[in-house]
């Protein structure tokens, strides 16, 4: 594992992929964002743009920008007494944010791998009453949709780090299930 001052090679078609599992993991927690806000469409244009780049699309100021827009959905959300949607939306920031991966060896930038799929995580627990079996059932379905290549980027960093409340906990549980789940397939091993 690299240590906090080393940096990390990421060709273009890894980052595409880390934004490509992004935007699977928060697309399911965007209509919680929309049932609530419905006029608001700062979070879907951050997923929409995170998916066109992932797709081969360009990395451009209007994807940062528009994860930016989406964090202050969120935040206007949380203001609105709407946590749920606020954390959907931070999910949606984050897909975006996810193609904008730093190729340095620090703990914080697991948060940009998977910080879309546990604040979607976070936005359906809320949305049942606090329910943190909902989180983990859903940071359980998430950790199935993770490609190899993802798995492979994010064992390059170093293990997410402590702190950041029910989010954090739910970054920490993904990030463990991906790094050391005995189910995932080394991708250069060969059948025998």
């Amino acid at each position: 594992m690299a240590d906090d001052s080393s940096e990390i090679e990421l060709s273009r078609s890894e980052l595409r992929e880390v934004a490509g599992f992004a935007v699977v993991c928060v697309r399911p927690a965007l209509a919680i964002f929309e049932r609530e806000r419905p006029h608001d469409q700062r979070p879907r244009a951050a997923i929409d743009g995170a998916g066109a780049f992932a797709e081969g699309a360009e990395r451009t100021t209007t994807l940062r920008h528009s994860a930016w827009a989406a964090h202050r959905a969120a935040q206007e959300a949380r203001d609105a007494g709407q946590p749920a949607a606020s954390d959907a939306a931070r999910a949606a920031g984050h897909a975006a944010g996810a193609a904008f991966l730093h190729p340095l060896a620090k703990a914080t930038q697991v948060k940009h791998i998977l910080g879309s799929a546990a604040h979607a995580a976070r936005a359906f627990e809320l949305s049942a009453g606090d329910d943190p079996v909902v989180g983990a059932e859903y940071i359980a379905r998430t950790q199935r949709l993770a490609p190899h290549m993802v798995v492979d980027v994010l064992r390059r960093y170093p293990v997410a780090p402590s702190g950041g409340g029910r989010v954090g906990e739910l970054i920490r549980q993904l990030d463990a299930s991906l790094r050391y789940s005995p189910t995932m397939a080394d991708p250069t091993d060969t059948p025998e």
